[in-house]
């Protein structure tokens, strides 16, 4: 095609001049999402460009994820089913945002400076949620895609997981069948394997009550409990007919810690909840006192890595210790960390918030588990382990024990979506290991104590005033913020506190945990005053709570 003649085809209807700067963050494009018709024309139009340059399909999916059902997004997805590579969300920050009239010269730029192959064929996978946004942001995307005459996958309303996973087996048949019901199949399949015919064990009951924050996982639980059958009872709440995260969802249980609404809770039963995309999950439970426990994304990080320790030093005297380690971000309690490091003794890292950022320190062990606290991970396996495995089931000269405790590590790694967080696949493998361990939630949660902790936002003119280093534990701007937070800290028992630029919103978040609860909300008010203070906050400023 000569590129003169893309003016022409490129169609005015989202040919809009975008007074707002939008930036590709952590989770791609995200905002109200009548902003958006443009920009979802133009990742069309980048996505075939990448497409073409791997010369694989690329995903595309729109969604917002936790946020409001008014706000939506997009992000493109690469090969491995991993995030966009870095160096590409600066060219798709440009190309949402520069000029219409510049629009043509900035594709020819881009094809230029990548040596991109415009003969090659371009496919690309698309995914939405179910955000009445929806259709009108595909139309624009297919629009994009059509332009560059790229090959257009549509899997309709699905889970952001679900594109990933779609994505990894479009491009590597070994890994499932691209299908959803190769999705489905493979996972329920394996999770049903590996617990047999035995539902309960010990404390624990094969039931649990799911909250789908009233997005696209109301779909896929229903779906997965027809492949689980009688193996799993979920039985579900806020399933699509309220409005989505509304006091709902992974998000609002993890900020909030009050069960979400229009939701059945009884004393001491097992809960879960997800997020409006389905690549989160919480657990939780209220005891006999009304009172409300998280377990998050620290919690269930550490039991699949204390798991996993126990089932490879059960191999231990026939194969090498494969290299097992964990990632967390800043915003993971001190409990956690205290207990990986120094009770289960495995080696943990602190990577900068963002599943990219924690899918790569993950990808330098053999097997990396990699959890945010907000419930959105997974786990990675090297090729080593796998073929290892299967060569201990096989070896005659391994007990019976070990043989089935290679066969069980080979069956959960067919639960685990490894190309990205998901919710319904890490919901399995917190339930495979707490039926293998006869665990309740409560027996769960008695492996180690938290801190007290808690988050705040603060609304502020640029979120971009604030900038950190040391995996985002510390802030280098505004000059002086840090000096006086650490002051504030020192006066608290086990006190930790930073802050950071949300990558989706224009505020900045504020973590603070301490030993005692009752100097909690003094403690991260303080910090929040230096927050609004300092980083032009908008609106009053905050107040003790």
């Amino acid at each position: 095609m000569e590129f003169s003649q893309l003016e022409s085809i490129f169609n005015e209807n989202y040919n809009k001049k975008y007074s707002n700067y939008i930036q590709y963050g952590t989770a791609g494009f995200r905002t109200t999402a009548h902003l958006l018709e443009h920009v979802l024309y133009r990742m069309g139009i980048l996505a075939v460009l990448r497409s073409k340059m791997k010369n694989a399909a690329i995903g595309l999916m729109i969604t917002a994820s936790h946020n409001i059902g008014s706000d939506n997004g997009v992000k493109l997805v690469d090969p491995a089913g991993e995030m966009l590579e870095a160096s590409w969300e600066l060219i798709a920050t440009n190309l949402a945002n520069v000029e219409d009239s510049k629009l043509v010269s900035n594709v020819e730029q881009i094809i230029r400076e990548q040596n991109i192959n415009m003969s090659a064929t371009a496919t690309v996978i698309v995914g939405r949620d179910t955000r009445e946004s929806g259709p009108v942001l595909f139309n624009a995307a297919i629009a994009g895609i059509q332009a560059l005459n790229g090959t257009i996958k549509d899997f309709g309303v699905i889970t952001t997981p679900q594109l990933h996973y779609l994505v990894v087996c479009t491009n590597n048949n070994k890994y499932g069948n691209a299908t959803l019901h190769g999705y489905y199949e493979k996972i329920s399949k394996s999770f049903k394997h590996i617990r047999q015919d035995k539902m309960n064990n010990g404390h624990y009951v094969a039931e649990l009550s799911l909250d789908a924050a009233n997005g696209v996982g109301a779909m896929a639980g229903k779906k997965f409990q027809e492949y689980l059958g009688t193996s799993l009872i979920i039985n579900l709440y806020n399933d699509g007919n309220g409005e989505l995260n509304h006091m709902c969802g992974a998000d609002y249980i993890k900020v909030k810690q009050v069960p979400p609404t229009n939701f059945s809770v009884e004393t001491n039963v097992r809960c879960v909840s997800i997020d409006g995309d389905a690549d989160r999950v919480i657990y939780f439970y209220v005891d006999e006192n009304n009172k409300f426990h998280l377990l998050d994304g620290d919690r269930i990080a550490t039991l699949i890595a204390g798991y996993f320790k126990e089932l490879l030093q059960e191999l231990n005297s026939f194969i090498d210790l494969f290299h097992l380690g964990l990632v967390q971000t800043a915003y993971a309690n001190g409990g956690s960390t205290n207990y990986i490091s120094n009770i289960l003794q495995i080696p943990v890292v602190c990577a900068p918030t963002g599943v990219k950022h924690l899918h790569n320190e993950a990808l330098k062990f053999e097997i990396g588990v990699y959890f945010e606290a907000n419930g959105h991970g997974t786990v990675l396996f090297k090729d080593i382990v796998i073929e290892t495995l299967k060569n201990a089931t096989t070896n005659p000269n391994l007990t019976a024990s070990q043989t089935a405790a290679a066969s069980t590590l080979l069956n959960i790694i067919d639960v685990i979506n490894q190309s990205v967080g998901d919710a319904f696949s890490d919901m399995l493998l917190v339930e495979t290991i707490l039926h293998a361990k006869g665990w309740s939630i409560i027996d769960w949660e008695k492996s180690y104590k938290d801190l007290p902790n808690k988050q705040l936002l603060i609304k502020v003119n640029d979120k971009n005033v604030i900038t950190t280093t040391d995996a985002e534990r510390r802030c280098v701007s505004p000059k002086g913020l840090q000096d006086e937070i650490d002051r504030v800290v020192l006066q608290y028992s086990k006190g930790r506190s930073f802050v950071r630029p949300s990558g989706t919103e224009n505020v900045v978040r504020v973590y603070a945990e301490c030993e005692d609860p009752n100097d909690l909300n003094k403690f991260i008010t303080a910090v929040a005053l230096l927050v609004h203070r300092h980083a032009g906050g908008v609106g009053p400023e905050p107040q003790l709570s």
